[in-house]
């Protein structure tokens, strides 16, 4: 079975799991950018407190150009991060959008 139909029959047996969608989209990154995208968006609106989704997000939205929805989805996970104290991600976040901002 080929990875995409095999991650999008978890997403359809559990469609309430984000990582379900999260791993279908990051597959998606290396054949369709604008699946993957639509995907990111769904995550970031329907669980917006699944912190994974930002850096990879923000990381597909700057290579595809998009610089100013990369920031905002960094700037959006910042937030989420630091509300979670999560330290971690919240350095890994802080530290790509000081990439792209004095790059």
């Amino acid at each position: 079975m080929n990875r995409l139909r095999e991650l999008q029959k978890f997403l359809d047996e559990d469609p309430h799991d984000p990582f379900n969608r999260y791993a279908l989209a990051l597959e998606y990154q290396k054949t369709d950018t604008a699946k993957a995208i639509e995907l990111f968006e769904q995550l970031v609106r329907e669980h917006g407190d699944y912190l994974p989704v930002y850096y990879a997000f923000g990381k597909l939205s700057d290579a595809t150009g998009d610089r100013q929805k990369a920031i905002d989805v960094f700037k959006r996970g910042i937030e989420k991060a630091r509300d979670q104290q999560q330290h971690k991600t919240l350095r890994e976040l802080q530290s790509a959008l000081d990439e792209l901002l004095y790059e």
